[in-house]
């Protein structure tokens, strides 16, 4: 790739974040063959849950794309720690997996994912592209908006 990841982020005035440490007793990340898997991130910043609250009450759909779109940037710090800094080792994103701390009438769920959607596409182009669920919950740690984990694919060893 052209660029590193934080040359990307900035491009799209986006400052990129120190991966935020695991609260208990999982990895962050663990790569198994060429797909790095990366735990479900939260709407975080400077320490800092953004975005508290249920889609559909309390919540805006658009506030809500923006939390997804915040915690796919904390998806991405984490594989950028994961390879090293060499974001050359990215192929592409493989899946995104996203939950939606949502009212029991609310039904734009996949409205809210498209912020992490469209960031990994602007930030990788075509190997962006990934396959995606968006589930509704009646709850997420700490009652923030949304959590997206997702797979990656890296190149081989």
């Amino acid at each position: 790739m052209e660029a590193t990841l934080e040359q990307r982020l900035q491009k799209l005035g986006i400052e990129m974040p120190p991966p935020v440490t695991p609260g208990a007793n999982f990895a962050p990340t663990k790569r198994v063959g060429n797909l790095l898997y990366v735990s479900g991130q939260v709407p975080v910043s400077g320490g800092v849950d953004r975005y508290v609250g249920k889609l559909g009450t309390e919540i805006s759909v658009e506030d809500g794309q923006a939390a997804a779109r915040l915690c796919a940037v904390n998806v991405l710090s984490q594989v950028n720690q994961a390879v090293g800094g060499d974001f050359d080792q990215v192929v592409g994103c493989v899946r995104l997996g996203g939950f939606v701390n949502a009212s029991p009438d609310f039904k734009d769920h996949p409205k809210v994912l498209n912020g992490a959607s469209d960031l990994m596409i602007s930030v990788l182009g075509d190997a962006g592209r990934h396959t995606r669920a968006a589930v509704g919950c009646n709850s997420l740690p700490r009652n923030v908006a949304v959590e997206v984990d997702a797979i990656f694919e890296l190149a081989g060893k």
